[in-house]
């Protein structure tokens, strides 16, 4: 059995400046958790391969195509390869979440 703490993971260096740590990284799937402090936000980018996210704590937007909606904890939302997507916190409070991406991309993102 293997276990990732996510507190023995270090924050990857990202175009986006935020913090983001590798909790899984297979050929069949990656994952990442993201905190977003308030007023953070990803740069609007397109990824080659199906993202979801999942929302831990906070109330973030998250932009998929031309829709972007403010998500609660514990909900989950999906964005299709080849279409732009991105989260921003403009909440006064703390965001962190998961998200995956299926399979694991062999390029990288195309940032906007």
């Amino acid at each position: 059995m293997n276990i990732n703490k996510l507190s023995e993971n270090i924050v990857e260096a990202n175009p986006h400046k935020v913090a983001v740590r590798k909790m899984y990284d297979k050929e069949s799937a990656q994952a990442m958790h993201i905190t977003l402090q308030p007023g953070e936000a990803l740069k609007p980018h397109i990824t080659p391969v199906d993202v979801f996210f999942y929302v831990l704590e906070g109330t973030p937007e998250i932009l998929v195509g031309e829709e972007k909606v403010e998500i609660n904890a514990n909900m989950l939302v999906e964005s299709p390869k080849d279409i732009v997507h991105c989260i921003y916190n403009n909440s006064p409070l703390v965001a962190r979440i998961l998200v995956v991406k299926a399979p694991r991309p062999t390029m990288q993102a195309k940032l906007l």
